[in-house]
């Protein structure tokens, strides 16, 4: 098979910018060095050189850096020019890499695909690396760090260990099953199945990583001019929603994202809930999606009338302000966003329900392509545990295995890495 060839990006921040950080991976990283710098520093130690083109016209100079492979980021020869920040300095440096022979352009996430391709992560930590990538808020990046630090892959490189030690003890049954002392499972075979099968059960129980996404979902709801659209801004800080004495101001759910207290949030403000026959067409529309975006609710705070909210809906006695503010003797809290009565107290009881509800900080959680396959791993563990057949039972066991090596990238498909690394970032 023909090698791999040499790819160069822009690994940092978008130019202008202080420094540029241009990274090099491949077998002709050290002979792009030489092009440019006209030497190779010694390895993993900063060097000053002057970069020149092909005809000798000087492009910058920059801080250069050399990691021979395979113990890179990439698992291949590395190198770095921390260059100037400036658009036009990127670009002739850029220019002048695409020049040489035998480099090319990355495309997206192909620096981390080749990590993975070359034994530096697996696909768990590949993944969690792409959520360092997009997270937006402290809750997100802990998370995110838990998985890149490899605590997924650590925990299903034991389940599989135990998984293999179970098969073992199949397999000399099976081999003896014509002898005339044939052996027997030990006693503690369906011990060793149902603790295994415990300890996936707990990690499915999880709160899912995606949840770290879009945040707890908190909607507002309640009949038109209660009050949402400017409790809403209030929550969020900003005038994102229109706010009006007009019935029906409010037409659509309007949804944004925020972080309070590093937690991650999704406000949706809904049209104001009445008879569908009293309201125009339009109207009727933003009511029904504000009944789904009820029914989608990990929280509902109801400013309607008492009681008429839906079951486990916070009831909020809002614009306690106005001289029309009728009081709730079960409100959860009285508010007023025009005074800030009690927007600080609802604040921070909805953090408190957001951290029971989402993954813990610092704790790896599951993606939906790892539950889905922790999950075909839990039923396969189970069947194990009540088949009699030892034939059947190594067959379930090895089902099992499989999903552990498919989690961590052992047995993968290539679509499915070509849609995990296009998510990433040119230059990562």
């Amino acid at each position: 098979m023909n090698p791999p060839r040499t790819i160069f990006a822009l690994s940092s921040g978008a130019p202008p910018a202080g420094v540029g950080v241009i990274r090099i991976s491949g077998p002709d990283a050290r002979g792009a060095l030489m092009t440019l710098a006209g030497r190779v520093p010694e390895p993993r130690r900063a060097s000053l050189a002057r970069l020149r083109r092909a005809d000798g016209a000087l492009l910058d100079e920059a801080l250069i850096l050399w990691f021979p492979g395979p113990n890179t980021a990439t698992g291949e020869d590395l190198a770095e020019l921390h260059c100037h920040g400036g658009r036009a300095v990127i670009a002739a440096v850029e220019a002048a890499l695409a020049g040489c022979t035998g480099l090319r352009r990355a495309e997206a996430g192909e620096f981390t695909q080749r990590a993975f391709a070359n034994g530096r992560i697996d696909l768990a930590e590949a993944e969690g690396l792409g959520d360092l990538l997009t997270a937006e808020t402290e809750w997100q990046r802990a998370a995110a760090l838990a998985a890149v630090g490899g605590a997924v892959s650590r925990q299903v490189e034991e389940w599989r260990a135990a998984v293999l030690a179970l098969s073992a003890q199949i397999e000399a049954v099976l081999d003896f099953s014509d002898e005339e002392d044939a052996a027997d499972l030990p006693e503690c075979f369906t011990w060793n199945i149902a603790a295994l099968s415990d300890a996936l059960a707990v990690w499915l129980a999880r709160p899912r990583a995606e949840r770290l996404g879009e945040g707890f979902r908190v909607v507002l709801a309640g009949p038109p001019n209660a009050g949402k659209s400017t409790l809403f801004n209030a929550l969020v800080d900003s005038e994102a929603a229109i706010t009006s004495p007009i019935a029906g101001t409010t037409r659509d759910v309007i949804e944004r994202s925020v972080a309070i207290a590093g937690v991650p949030f999704t406000f949706l403000d809904t049209a104001g809930l009445r008879e569908r026959e009293i309201a125009d067409p339009i109207e009727a529309i933003g009511i029904d999606r504000a009944h789904d975006a009820v029914a989608r609710a990990d929280a509902v705070l109801w400013l309607g009338a008492e009681g008429a909210g839906p079951g486990d809906a916070w009831e909020i006695a809002a614009q306690s302000d106005s001289a029309a503010f009728v009081p709730k003797t079960s409100a959860r809290f009285t508010v007023s966003a025009a005074t800030g009565e009690g927007i600080a107290a609802l604040k921070e009881a909805l953090v408190g329900a957001a951290r029971n509800s989402l993954p813990k900080p610092g704790e790896a959680a599951l993606n939906a392509r790892q539950h889905a396959l922790l999950s075909e791993a839990a039923a396969a563990l189970a069947a194990a545990g009540r088949l009699p057949d030892a034939l059947l039972v190594a067959e379930e066991l090895r089902r099992a295995r499989l999903c552990f090596d498919r989690l961590i990238g052992r047995a993968t498909t290539e679509d499915m890495l070509d849609t995990l690394f296009g998510r990433f970032c040119i230059g990562k």
